[in-house]
């Protein structure tokens, strides 16, 4: 059954032979630029306004991952603002990731997911981790790029 305001229908495979279970790309669709999405991923808006506020330059760093570590978490007395300031961080951890690890790069799962994909093959879960740690300031952040970055 086709529901067009559920967006487009998905294929057992993708248009060009691709594997079961992603979603089919229209003829003359353009492919998503890696550079752009690692662009849209890195923006964080919720948690950059956070960190503004309390002086952190997000410079997408180890260092600045560190010094999220050490903001007050005031936002977890706002159920509305935690489990987006979360996702932010979980971003912002893989935005880190991005850019200074060798051959890590953005993958967006089937399930829309964003996840970051190391040269090894192997790939981190960053948004659950940084919800997580909004949530409970566990794993640190610093701590995630680490256990991340040195695998």
């Amino acid at each position: 059954m086709h529901l067009p305001f559920l967006g487009p229908r998905h294929s057992r495979r993708d248009d060009d032979g691709g594997a079961p279970g992603r979603a089919r790309r229209r003829a003359g669709e353009p492919r998503a630029d890696p550079e752009t999405v690692a662009e849209l991923l890195s923006e964080c808006e919720l948690l950059r306004s956070y960190a503004d506020r309390a002086g952190v330059r997000l410079d997408a760093t180890p260092a600045s991952l560190d010094a999220l570590d050490q903001l007050v978490p005031r936002w977890r007395d706002d159920p509305e603002i935690l489990p987006g300031l979360g996702h932010d961080a979980g971003l912002y951890v893989g935005t880190v990731v991005v850019r200074t690890v060798p051959g890590a790069a953005w993958r967006i799962r089937s399930d829309g997911e964003p996840v970051v994909r190391l040269a090894s093959g192997r790939t981190a879960e960053v948004v659950p981790a940084g919800q997580e740690w909004a949530a409970t300031g566990v794993p640190e952040l610093s701590r995630l790029y680490a256990e991340i970055a040195g695998s």
